[in-house]
């Protein structure tokens, strides 16, 4: 086929933004560049108008599929580049729907014309009616259905060059990763946390994550799925790392000091307590969690407002009126439902009594507390956290096994 083997990645919200559009643009491209690392050849990048066009010595379907990760793309277009003449236009129209035909049956087929350069000697519509009809003539018994076409050929025109594309796939949108500031994830191994974090990578916050585990009185099964939980996570954003830290024995204290049916509530504020302390130390400007109004008892009105009181930061709640069903079809879009249905020993239940308190009172949370040196107590969980870098070790999952194991070790 004549032209030259491309993808074309249409902006998404950043097409809005007004004399910051640069930056926002720089960024993007920036999260591009990660997510290219270790393809096996060189790329380039190149800009046009609200468009990203990505080509080099890589098959197009790695280039597809690597930029289908990056946050902040509409759409994602293999194409064909060619100068922008009427021959080179034409031909390349012609030889692309020709070799869509010999793979697969097309009903129909339509042309869409967009002029970026308006000096282009031919306007939309008739450049239209043009291709349309070399196509027919070139590809006999190719009929044109402008109705509902089995294949549409984009024709994109600019001042030196042309991209035609027949095929596009959906991206993630949003704004890039990094343009909103940073945030700590609260990461459990369920399906709520692991989809808040990736709405609030698509609002463009780089996030790093926590976990707590029960050790030393659970196993490392929680660690495990954090980590792959993480991992796939960080294919959206310049990998962020996890901290795992093991709250059995913190959790043990608060039971001996009496929380009874706070023990939930107060083992929450005692997360973001930690959490804030940890932001504070990695420069991440709020945190974020999975909780979803009413979902459980510990995340009603009155025991989040309880929660929230202990953090110094902002707690972000992307997933607050969201129901079950919704996080986990969700879940199962972004590829992180298969790890959080394997079965784990969530701390949360660890010394839970059999029945939650749903209206937790700020005076009686805190005289639980006083019975500690909560400062102390943080400062030792901190001390004892264990940091891993999924997806930055390795360029496969075969080779950061190993990685996975001793880090599970480490922490239980």
């Amino acid at each position: 086929m004549s032209g030259t083997d491309c993808v074309l990645l249409k902006h998404g919200e950043i097409f809005l933004k007004g004399r910051n559009r640069h930056l926002f643009t720089e960024r993007l491209h920036d999260n591009l560049r990660v997510a290219l690392r270790g393809v096996g050849g060189s790329t380039w990048i190149k800009t046009a108008q609200n468009v990203t066009v990505l080509g080099g010595q890589v098959p197009v379907a790695t280039l597809v599929e690597r930029a289908r990760q990056v946050i902040g793309f509409n759409s994602v277009a293999p194409a064909v580049r060619v100068p922008s003449t009427l021959d080179a236009i034409t031909d390349a129209s012609v030889d692309a729907l020709r070799a869509v035909r010999a793979e697969r049956r097309v009903r129909g087929f339509a042309v869409r014309v967009k002029r970026r350069d308006k000096g282009f000697p031919l306007t939309s519509s008739r450049m239209e009616a043009h291709l349309g009809a070399r196509v027919r003539e070139g590809v006999p018994g190719l009929p044109v259905d402008l109705s509902a076409p089995d294949i549409t050929l984009t024709v994109e025109i600019d001042r030196k060059e042309t991209y035609l594309s027949w095929e596009r796939h959906p991206g993630l949108s949003g704004l890039p990763v990094g343009s909103s500031g940073r945030a700590l994830v609260l990461l459990s191994g369920g399906y709520d946390s692991p989809v808040a974090a990736h709405r609030a990578m698509r609002r463009g916050l780089s996030c790093d994550f926590v976990h707590f585990n029960g050790a030393p009185y659970t196993n490392p099964s929680s660690v495990y799925k954090a980590y792959a939980l993480a991992r796939e996570l960080n294919r959206c954003q310049p990998p962020g790392a996890l901290h795992v830290i093991a709250l059995g024995k913190a959790q043990k204290q608060l039971a001996v000091a009496g929380a009874g049916r706070l023990q939930v509530v107060a083992q929450r504020r005692l997360m973001v307590r930690t959490a804030s302390a940890l932001a504070a130390r990695t420069g991440a400007q709020a945190l974020v969690t999975g909780d979803s109004l009413g979902q459980v008892a510990s995340q009603t009105l009155a025991n989040l407002a309880a929660v929230d009181e202990a953090a110094s930061l902002p707690v972000l709640r992307p997933l607050i009126g969201w129901v079950k069903q919704e996080i986990i079809d969700e879940a199962r879009t972004i590829g992180t439902a298969g790890i959080s249905v394997l079965p784990d020993e969530d701390c949360c239940t660890l010394l839970a009594p059999p029945r939650v308190t749903t209206r937790a009172r700020l005076p009686q949370v805190r005289a639980v507390e006083r019975r500690l040196e909560l400062d102390e107590l943080i400062e030792s969980l901190l001390a004892g956290a264990q940091v891993l870098r999924p997806g930055e070790e390795a360029e496969t999952p075969e080779a950061e096994a190993p990685m996975v194991e001793a880090g599970c070790q480490a922490a239980g």
